[in-house]
């Protein structure tokens, strides 16, 4: 069993065996879904008293009570045109509800309730928190990771790729919480095969390997402006012990230095130590940033704590007080919040095909696949859904290091890797298939609130974007 915890006013909370909260949401009555369905309620029971008059006109017309009654033939006429009534404006009315519903997938309101401001009950300061003493002591298992795959002997076609070639069989079995060594990115081909492994220089590497506590992010094909941290929001202490990491390829280095934003002799701009990467794994600069968003215990493998945020994020609050915030205090392994829109798999993939995100043809062979394995369409009106929304906002997550916190991360790269970069249409999948299968082995995920996203980062514009894959 999966626990899972919210921070919101409206929620029912028991104690587990073991001691964990247990949190349910309160469903929100004013979600515009629930909102609009009651237009529809009065509009069938409008249909019914028009149904209803001309029977009430026929009783009414024949004079005296005691002659008002109809022979069967009147009432088969009174039935059939009230049938004939109703199949009429049904009709037209399922016709105006699925162009209303449409329209409202495709073009949600400007503001809805997660718009609204909330706010965080942080901290006072960093130096009044303090770790619990056996926070770390969540599932164990050991994980080890497939470093390097040889040219089989049965093709004499191979292609090295940064995911590896997993098969079927090793992805399914990769789902279970136990000792395993499994695909999880930077996979080697053989010597004679160019590298497509995240190269990076190893001063870098160095570095990277001191840090136990990160924020990271990423600019690859120069699709951002750099977003420095807000320096007054940050304590001291965390200047000094967090790493602030910003992934980027040559090309955003040169935009970034022909705008005046020269790393120093250590190479930091700011509080951001930047990294340049080599060798690209993909030409697809949204899957190459896939791998430092989705796998910072592979690129980080000392560290205890991560933080990520997208590149059109600035960090305003310390990340010190987030981490004890959802993670410590909610006792917590990976935190993440809810779409601020969309809570259903499959409104997002419609979502995404209609901005043209993602080729057509590959959204819907990564739905039809999941759906066969059973994934089922979100239904806010069951109190046992294990998540407020079975569709994330994604740019912004929290994790512990812990053993289910990095098999969670490796299988949700996995399913990027081998569908499409919307990782947003696998998160859900990827969640509930874990939890399926490890009954016995709970993964404290922290679904919160939008808003509290929102109070901890200032949203900007990308530079540009690149066109999508819609070939």
């Amino acid at each position: 069993m999966t626990v899972f915890k919210h921070h919101g006013e409206m929620s029912t909370e028991k104690r587990s065996e073991n001691g964990f909260r247990v949190v349910r949401l309160g469903r929100r009555f004013g979600r515009f879904y629930r909102q609009r369905s009651w237009h529809w309620v009065f509009f069938l029971a409008a249909l019914f008293l028009m149904c209803s008059v001309p029977f009430a006109f026929k009783f009414f017309s024949h004079g005296n009570l005691e002659n008002r009654a109809l022979n069967t033939r009147e009432v088969q006429e009174v039935i059939s045109e009230c049938k004939s009534t109703l199949l009429f404006y049904s009709s037209k009315f399922w016709k105006l509800f699925w162009l209303f519903d449409t329209i409202l997938l495709l073009f949600p309101p400007a503001i809805n309730l997660s718009d609204l401001p909330c706010t965080i009950g942080f901290s006072e300061s960093v130096t009044e928190i303090v770790e619990l003493k056996d926070f770390m002591n969540f599932s164990r298992f050991s994980l080890d990771y497939i470093e390097k795959e040889d040219k089989p002997s049965t093709t004499n076609f191979f292609e090295p790729r940064f995911g590896g070639h997993q098969s079927l069989q090793e992805r399914e079995k990769s789902f279970y919480a136990e000792n395993q060594t499994l695909h999880c990115g930077f996979v080697k081909g053989p010597p004679q095969f160019p590298s497509t492994t995240f190269d990076l220089d190893e001063r870098d590497r160095t570095y990277m390997n001191t840090c136990e506590v990160v924020v990271s992010s990423c600019i690859f094909g120069s699709s951002d402006f750099l977003r420095r941290p807000t320096s007054r929001t940050i304590s001291e202490f965390s200047k000094k012990n967090v790493c602030f990491v910003m992934f980027v390829d040559e090309k955003t280095l040169l935009t970034l230095s022909s705008e005046g934003n020269i790393p120093d002799d250590e190479g930091h701009i700011g509080l951001w130590r930047i990294v340049v990467v080599k060798n690209l794994p993909y030409k697809d600069m949204r899957k190459t940033g896939k791998v430092p968003k989705l796998l910072p215990h592979r690129l980080f493998p000392s560290s205890r704590y991560s933080i990520w945020l997208d590149s059109k994020l600035r960090l305003q609050a310390d990340p010190m007080l987030i981490i004890e915030f959802f993670l410590w205090r909610t006792r917590s392994e990976y935190a993440i919040s809810n779409h601020y829109v969309r809570h259903c798999v499959w409104e997002e993939a419609l979502r995404n095909k209609f901005l043209n995100k993602y080729n057509h043809t590959a959204i819907d062979e990564q739905i039809i696949f999941y759906q066969s394995d059973g994934l089922t369409k979100f239904d806010p009106s069951d109190p046992n859904n294990p998540l407020p929304s079975y569709v994330p906002e994604a740019s912004f997550i929290v994790r512990a290091h812990t053993p289910m916190s990095n098999l969670f991360s490796c299988l949700w790269f996995n399913e990027v890797d081998r569908f499409t970069t919307r990782d947003q249409l696998s998160f859900a999948y990827t969640y509930l298939k874990l939890r399926r299968m490890n009954p016995e082995k709970p993964f404290y995920l922290n679904m919160f609130k939008d808003c509290e996203r929102r109070q901890m980062v200032k949203l900007f514009k990308h530079r540009q974007l690149s066109p999508p894959s819609v070939t």
